[in-house]
């Protein structure tokens, strides 16, 4: 890669990390459902990672955590009963949500907006369910915390809700990530040469 697309590559990622970083903590209120927010910068690093390969979306999304953890790191009652912020959940999340969107269905499978779309559904969904386990596990080992949610509440109170919102910013921020950069015409010049040297990822968006 030349070494301007490099230099446009950093700057439009370190924009999108303030921007929607920003964005994600100053979101309207009128833009919830049953309390919850579109989670923008999760989404953006499913896509930016199913888009553009592991690479870009594990630094991407290790970035992405770090902020994340710094602005709005969950509190949680430790074993001990104390309240502590829980540092590390946020770099957690975003490195495997990186993880899990390089490799959806992107060896042998045309990388598409449908796909696209369909990992940022199933990444929210294992996400959600996931957290409220652990929260429900956690709450049986930690002193003084309780949990009183029944399912019908997580399924149609959270989970279906957090994946409708991810759905609806999904679609603005595919097409910026497809048109605005990081890279030309959409596609990272990084997996067309993997793709010349034998992989046979298909590259057509």
């Amino acid at each position: 890669m030349r070494r301007p697309q490099q230099i446009r590559k950093y700057v439009v990622y370190a924009l999108y990390l303030l921007l929607f970083s920003t964005v994600q903590v100053t979101f309207p209120g009128i833009v919830t459902f049953y309390g919850l927010k579109a989670d923008l910068m999760f989404v953006l690093v499913v896509l930016c990672s199913y888009m553009f390969g592991f690479y870009d979306g594990i630094v991407f999304g290790a970035l992405a955590g770090i902020i994340r953890d710094y602005f709005s790191a969950p509190s949680i009652t430790s074993i001990d009963g104390t309240v502590t912020t829980a540092v590390g959940i946020g770099l957690f999340l975003m490195v495997a949500a990186a993880a899990f969107g390089s490799s959806f269905f992107t060896v042998r499978i045309e990388r598409n907006f449908i796909l696209a779309f369909v990992s940022v559904l199933i990444a929210t969904l294992l996400y959600k369910t996931i957290g409220h386990f652990g929260i429900f596990l956690w709450s049986h080992i930690a002193k003084g915390t309780t949990y009183n949610l029944q399912l019908s509440q997580i399924v149609f109170r959270s989970i279906i809700p957090q994946i409708l919102l991810n759905m609806i910013s999904a679609v603005p921020l595919y097409l910026l990530l497809r048109f605005a950069g990081p890279y030309k015409k959409g596609i990272n010049p990084v997996l067309i040469d993997e793709k010349r040297k034998g992989d046979n990822t298909w590259l057509t968006m």
